[in-house]
């Protein structure tokens, strides 16, 4: 494919999102208008255009931890089954308009119970509003399908709830699970029974790992928890001698990073999020084109579109001034991310040659 790339272009693309936190995608003012309704006072401004501002200086700070801290502000909008609806359609609607056709979008229940909602009520209602954005992008002639991930948060002890969650409405929406936050010192062993109930439930999960901490985190959810899918994965370069080098023969992959990539273990990598916090120097130096050259099973992805002020369409955008990456390219990480998703294979497979292939060929 050597058809000329603008924004436009690609924003037409068929895009597949594995790794999307639904309280890190809030519409600015929906975070305003939620406020009051969900009895939330501490916002930084009400201001819509500044609070947009607001999000991504204050997660532009080189360091996961402070990056988190401001999901403080979004969660705390997101505790009534009203607003977990809106914020879902939004969601589906916001990513349909950006050219997703498919999307696993996470989110942890239990941050979203400190009011009158429990477990089960913030599922159902997150289900609810992505079945309800899903109507609304059909209704603009724009087709989704959403799923989503339950997360457990990493440095609590809820995870085999929220396991056994993942597992009770996975025929009503829910793909699979994810534990998430900071990496350093919650090592995803201190969770290993949740992971061995959901491999004997024949569920699909995946492992925020390598984002915040090193090879030990990709190690222990690899081979301690069976991870189908690494969140983020960014710090395997560190198992990758010569990653350095632009001559081909001089790179050298360690025992862990062959194993990554000879068992094609997919990659949510979110570049935008990984510079962010840290994880990588620039877009230019991201690992992402080092390994899509030696074929690891990259996919591309936004994190938090809020806090990083992005998109798919805008990964893509970077990806293309950063690699010189064209529509192949871009064809090539999508099929990725859908080979990769947990939905049935047959459906995977109408996605891609229904919809993401025919959808590539037709690009202007």
């Amino acid at each position: 494919m050597t058809k000329s790339l603008t924004t436009d272009v690609l924003r037409m693309a068929p895009k597949v999102l594995l790794h999307d936190h639904l309280d890190g995608g809030l519409r600015p003012a929906t975070v305003v208008d939620l406020a009051p309704e969900n009895d939330y006072r501490d916002l930084p401004t009400t201001d819509v255009a500044e609070l947009g501002r607001w999000f991504v200086d204050a997660a532009s700070s080189g360091s996961l931890e402070d990056y988190l801290e401001t999901f403080a502000h979004t969660v705390g909008v997101m505790q009534t089954r009203e607003a977990l609806v809106r914020v879902a359609a939004e969601c589906a609607q916001d990513l349909a308009d950006d050219g997703v056709v498919y999307a696993e979008v996470r989110y942890a229940p239990e941050l979203h119970v400190q009011g009158d909602l429990s477990l089960e009520d913030a599922v159902r209602a997150v289900n609810e509003g992505f079945r309800e954005g899903e109507r609304r992008a059909r209704e603009a002639g724009r087709s989704i399908r959403v799923g989503a991930l339950l997360t457990a948060m990493r440095h609590a002890a809820r995870s085999m709830e929220i396991a056994e969650l993942a597992v009770r409405y996975r025929d009503e929406g829910v793909v699979g699970f994810d534990i998430a936050g900071a990496e350093a010192g919650h090592p995803p062993t201190r969770h290993l029974d949740a992971f061995e109930y959901l491999q004997r439930e024949n569920a699909h999960f995946t492992i925020h790992a390598g984002e915040g901490f090193g090879l030990p985190s990709i190690w222990q959810a690899l081979q301690w928890c069976g991870a189908d899918r690494l969140g983020h994965g960014v710090r395997i370069i560190d198992d990758i001698d010569g990653a350095d080098s632009d001559a081909p023969d001089a790179v050298r992959l360690g025992r862990l990073a062959a194993y990554v990539r000879d068992k094609r273990i997919p990659l949510e990598m979110c570049p935008t999020s990984n510079v962010m916090t840290g994880a990588a120097k620039s877009i230019a130096e991201h690992p992402i084109g080092l390994l899509r050259r030696l074929h690891f099973r990259v996919t591309v992805n936004t994190d938090n579109r809020l806090m990083s002020g992005t998109s798919m369409t805008r990964e893509f955008d970077q990806l293309a001034d950063a690699f010189g990456y064209g529509l192949a390219d871009f064809q090539w990480f999508t099929v990725n991310a859908m080979k990769s998703a947990f939905i049935p294979f047959d459906e995977r497979l109408a996605l891609i040659n229904e919809v993401i292939k025919p959808g590539y060929a037709m690009l202007p």
